[in-house]
């Protein structure tokens, strides 16, 4: 038998999810090893293999494809944790990194200080070049000066370097010669170029891409090396795909050398997974993707059938945080997963989350020393979680130690123990809620109108309830929702993007020049092409963008091209037109009086991967009340009630169960509220129906 693994390595939780040769999925999770990542992933593989009676060293012996997702990255970035880089640009620009796009949210608040640059200024290095928007060189490459600089930053230990200079994406001979004298002056140094990376005109988006990058750089290459080596040890001879931020997978290898493209990769497989699923269910338009897990909630969107992308991907608060400037799957993340604290601020205000327990120490109901109380410590008072049934029985839940982690809150607040877990589980749905509002509403999308598709480990706790708010009427929730992210990389494809900037207008569209940039990267994408066509793969796709506003409007919105050619007039009004349809759908106003501007070229690869397939397992029950295992008292808003509680992997198809009600499954556990139904449907997945 041969066997396909994902891995989604989150904060509190490492989801394992094997696909056998028959295309079943299994999903297990273990906690987080964040000093060895494949100590949780060894310890949910011997999960798995006992099902197939081997364990972890039988199971990747006879695996052809490991996918390997993770947070390292994200979160290396926020905390701090990545190598100390240099960052050198134009003569007379040391402030790029500082000034951002503003550096606050708010343009006139005056009494807010800029945050901090991503690279301090003290490491910031100006080169005596300089060349014009047309690309003519106006000052000459001082190697003299520019090789004293490279030789100072390996007396200073830097571990990387960021290169951005001034109008290197209209000539980039400068760049590239630095390039060529770090590779003499400090070649045990890793570097970024900016016009390799992200060749676009806007000067902060292009160093805050080279920037993120270059420091990751020795952290990714050090983790994603040492996980192949644990690997190849374990019995792993397969091929190794990490999965990136395009909602895609790459080799491993090329991951290494764009770091910045594993940023966000975990919740850029969700939408993946969300489309798969809800096609098997015959809905293909418009699916909110939700994914809670132990550190964070993420929601993504599924728009027309298309995985909705964006450039705007921020790794902190906007303008506040750090913009990776690539243009990545829209997905939002907020700090309320099962993991999030709560706690009370020195107002006396109940407030959950942004922070988190993660795996070390977690919960207090873990019983792995934690005292802080948390989303998850208040589900299991509530009597939604099972304590002797959590990770399929892996795992024993301490009802006490959640109660007198929860009590200090609760005093605080002058309430009782339930009426504060009701606060506290009402307060991380708001934050959701909002979540999902600001990607559908805020995007011209009516919540209304879309299939929710929730997943994670904690996203059956509360999915009811949210959705309720919203005004949605359907939830799908998957049987292996407990690994949602690691199911999208099950069903992914290899996918990378090239980019170049052209400016041109409507009204004097430059064909020639145009269809010389789309001709270059069509070249880029035949070279890549081709190393895959060594490896066994021959289904490719491709896809081409342009990124237009309105005459005299600040940002861009991405228009689909039908071709990767300019041949006559037609093409250009397409484009015209889909800008135009673009511009309402999100703005809700057209003006196709104003001319169209484009700053910026896209051209999209996809190759295509077997993968598992999601397939009717037949009719069942029709009505599956009696099959309850047992009852427990649960807290809703109306009080304490009686409800059934249901062994997941036991019901059949067509099997319907009323709330209130709960449905373990061995990484997951689905709350049917009184207020809604759930249906297993013939895949054998949750359907619930919100009055």
């Amino acid at each position: 038998m041969s066997f396909r693994i994902a891995v989604d390595t989150g904060g509190t939780f490492t989801d394992v999810v094997v696909a056998d040769d028959a295309g079943v999925l299994t999903v297990n999770k273990a906690l987080t090893d964040q000093d060895r990542v494949f100590s949780g992933i060894r310890e949910a593989l011997e999960v798995t293999g006992s099902g197939y009676g081997t364990d972890a060293v039988g199971l990747l012996n006879e695996t052809d494809l490991f996918i390997y997702a993770t947070t390292r990255a994200t979160n290396a970035v926020i905390e701090g944790r990545t190598a100390r880089t240099a960052f050198l640009t134009t003569k007379g620009f040391p402030d790029t990194l500082v000034l951002r796009e503003g550096g606050k949210f708010n343009a006139y608040d005056f009494a807010t200080s800029f945050p901090e640059p991503y690279i301090p200024r003290r490491l910031t290095f100006e080169i005596d070049e300089r060349v014009d928007s047309e690309g003519q060189v106006v000052t000459a490459l001082d190697e003299t000066q520019a090789r004293e600089v490279l030789r100072r930053l390996g007396r200073l230990d830097v571990e990387a370097v960021a290169v951005c200079l001034l109008w290197s994406t209209s000539n980039a001979v400068h760049e590239r010669r630095l390039g060529e004298l770090m590779a003499e002056e400090i070649p045990e140094i890793p570097f970024t170029l900016s016009h390799e990376l992200n060749p676009i005109v806007r000067e902060y988006r292009r160093a805050s891409s080279a920037a993120l990058d270059a420091s990751l750089k020795p952290l990714m290459q050090g983790h994603l090396n040492g996980l192949e080596t644990d690997l190849r040890a374990n019995g792993f001879r397969g091929e190794l795909l990490a999965a990136t931020s395009f909602g895609g997978v790459t080799h491993v290898e090329d991951m290494v050398k764009r770091p910045i493209c594993s940023v966000r990769s975990g919740p850029a497989m969700a939408p993946v997974a969300g489309r798969t699923y809800g096609g098997a269910e015959g809905r293909i338009d418009n699916i909110i993707v939700c994914d809670t897990g132990g550190t964070s909630f993420d929601v993504s969107l599924v728009r027309d059938g298309q995985i909705k992308f964006t450039r705007e991907t921020w790794l902190g608060k906007q303008f506040t945080g750090h913009l990776t400037g690539l243009s990545s799957v829209d997905a939002r993340s907020i700090g309320a997963g099962g993991g999030s604290i709560a706690w009370v601020d020195p107002g006396g205000l109940l407030r959950v989350g942004p922070h988190s327990a993660g795996s070390r120490p977690g919960p207090a109901c873990y019983g792995r020393g934690g005292k802080q109380p948390t989303v998850t410590d208040a589900a299991l008072i509530a009597g939604y979680l099972n304590p002797d049934n959590f990770l399929g029985g892996r795992m024993h839940l301490d009802v006490e130690a959640a109660r007198a982690a929860l009590q200090p809150v609760a005093e605080r607040l002058g309430q009782n123990v339930e009426d504060c877990v009701q606060a506290v589980l009402t307060i991380a749905n708001e934050h959701m809620v909002q979540a999902i509002q600001e990607i559908t509403v805020n995007e011209g999308v009516d919540p209304r109108e879309s299939l929710v598709v929730a997943g994670g480990g904690a996203g059956g706790l509360n999915i009811v309830p949210i959705v309720a708010e919203l005004g949605c009427r359907e939830v799908l929730v998957p049987r292996t929702a407990g690994g949602l992210s690691a199911c999208g990389a099950q069903y992914s494809d290899v996918v990378t993007e090239f980019s170049a900037s052209l400016f041109t207008e409507s009204s004097s569209f430059a064909f020639d020049g145009v269809n010389a940039v789309l001709a270059g990267l069509d070249r880029r994408i035949d070279g890549f092409v081709d190393g895959l066509r060594e490896r066994g793969m021959t289904a490719f796709h491709r896809e081409y963008f342009a990124e237009a506003r309105y005459a005299y409007q600040v940002w861009e919105l991405e228009v689909p091209l039908p071709s990767g050619r300019f041949d006559d007039v037609s093409d250009l009004d397409a484009l015209v037109a889909g800008m135009h349809d673009a511009h309402e759908r999100v703005f809700a106003v057209r003006d196709e009086h104003s001319a169209v501007e484009v700053l910026f070229w896209r051209a999209r690869v996809t190759a295509t991967l077997d993968r598992p397939v999601v397939e009717a397992a037949g009719a069942g029950a029709a009505e599956a009340t009696d099959a309850a295992r047992g009852s427990r008292r649960a807290l809703f808003k109306d009080g304490a009630l009686e409800t059934a509680i249901f062994d997941g992997p036991s019901l059949q198809p067509g099997a319907v169960i009323r709330g209130p009600a709960v449905i373990e499954e061995p990484t997951t556990t689905i709350v049917v509220y009184p207020e809604a139904t759930a249906r297993v449907t013939a895949t054998k997945n949750y359907l619930l129906e919100v009055s």
